[in-house]
């Protein structure tokens, strides 16, 4: 098939290059001319493992291509995808300017029967919206169809090939057709695409990213829990998680969630369910307790050093907002920086991936190390705030002797063993244990 995205950031890009992997060929397209050059000459733009390869091999055999001229490339494509950013407005809500913006443009320039799919996260109602925008230049026939991501940040090429489930939401036979002709490659396995109306299509990518927080807010409040009653998380997590009811996944305590996905979807909900004047209790506390959770390690911190952490000097491991990713949007350690270096402490950070984007966020704010051991020279602490392999099994004898003014760790990944790292002589502070 020939098929347009338009958008290049994480969705478009991972969108293109696996739909180029089973023989499409897929033209991207940004107005970002910069981009557009530097993912045309091979440079690819974002972080995620096993994308690259593919995406060189794509581009090779001229299957994905990109370009800034989105009328050039509309008269061949059978199927048009936007991959836009919806952004929260600063109420929360999901800003649809970009979606209908490229929507009005496309009214000008179709020339006969297009699929147009919403491939970005969008309230439900999208799809009446991008039609009507569409319909006010063009009188042709055409389907707008919501088929949303279900992508994870650092898996997210095994999610696509691979997918647990396709959703699709339209009312068009012909669209119908044509999406289980473009899919059909990636659920050989017999995973289901799931065909249903526009608005529940939309809806159900809100509910699944809602109900994932919630999972990782209750069990973030199980252990603050924990630690009052003397229980250890870890227990009570897998005696939870082996009820197949209940599920393994999202279990594990830590600082709270962050990325592109759940703190926007979670928000757009609470406003949609607030515009049919529904309060949802249960999203709102999410939220709240998410935004508590980012910074339970500073409380534990200042109660460490008496309240007192002017000249304190602190090693970070882990700025993204989970490992394998190089994204820092509404990330835990942002939040652990802000509060520190507002109390008069400074911070030395090591990520594999994600310095780069810190440094274009919060430039000197900090100091950046060349590994992470680099990072706990002359410490107080060292905080954790990433999941990173490499971080796992650390020499900790090592870590000892760098670690001047304190051998203290304030885990919030439980990433040690209790025992383990106190017989090396370290404090050890993690959650729910």
């Amino acid at each position: 098939m020939n098929i347009v995205i338009i958008g290049t950031g994480y969705v478009g890009l991972v969108t293109g290059t696996c739909f180029a992997e089973t023989g499409n060929k897929v033209t991207c397209v940004d107005i970002d001319q910069d981009k557009v050059d530097k993912l045309s000459s091979g440079e690819i733009t974002i972080y995620e493992p096993g994308l690259e390869k593919m995406f060189l091999r794509n581009l090779r055999e001229s299957r994905l291509m990109f370009t800034t001229s989105l009328g050039d490339v509309v008269d061949n494509a059978e199927i048009i995808f936007l991959a836009l950013p919806t952004p929260p407005g600063s109420d929360g809500s999901a800003d649809l300017k970009y979606v209908l913006s490229v929507a009005d443009e496309l009214g000008k320039v179709l020339n006969g029967y297009k699929v147009i799919v919403n491939k970005s996260t969008v309230p439900v109602g999208t799809a009446d919206k991008v039609r009507a925008a569409i319909a006010l230049n063009y009188k042709g026939e055409f389907d707008v169809v919501s088929n949303p991501e279900f992508l994870r940040e650092g898996v997210a090429v095994d999610d696509f090939m691979k997918p647990d489930r396709v959703v699709v939401g339209t009312s068009s036979e012909i669209a119908k057709e044509l999406i289980n002709t473009l899919y059909k490659p990636f659920v050989r396995q017999g995973n289901p695409i799931i065909f249903m109306d526009e608005r529940s299509s939309e809806l159900t990518k809100y509910a699944a990213n809602s109900f994932l927080a919630t999972k990782i807010s209750f069990m973030n409040e199980i252990a603050l829990l924990c630690e009052r009653l003397g229980a250890d998380v870890d227990y009570v997590r897998r005696g939870i998680g082996s009820d197949d009811r209940i599920g393994k996944r999202f279990l594990f305590p830590g600082i709270g969630y962050g990325g592109s996905c759940f703190p926007k979807d979670v928000q757009a909900l609470i406003k949609s369910s607030e515009a049919v004047n529904y309060k949802f209790e249960i999203l709102k506390a999410v939220e709240e307790v998410n935004s508590n959770q980012k910074l339970y390690l500073v409380e534990k911190i200042k109660i460490h050093f008496n309240n007192n952490l002017e000249g304190k000097h602190f090693a970070l491991w882990g700025l993204a907002f989970k490992p394998n990713t190089d994204d820092i949007r509404e990330a835990p350690a942002l939040s652990i920086i802000a509060a520190l270096t507002k109390l008069g402490a400074t911070v030395r950070a090591y990520d594999p991936e994600a310095m780069p984007n810190a440094k274009a966020l919060i430039g000197d704010q900090i100091q950046y190390a060349n590994n992470q051991y680099h990072a706990l020279e002359n410490s107080d602490a060292l905080i954790i705030a990433t999941e990173w392999s490499e971080f796992r099994t650390p020499d900790f004898e090592r870590m000892g002797k760098l670690m001047t003014n304190g051998k203290n760790i304030f885990d919030g990944r439980n990433l040690f063993d209790v025992n383990q790292v106190e017989e090396y002589g370290f404090l050890y502070k993690s959650i729910g244990r």
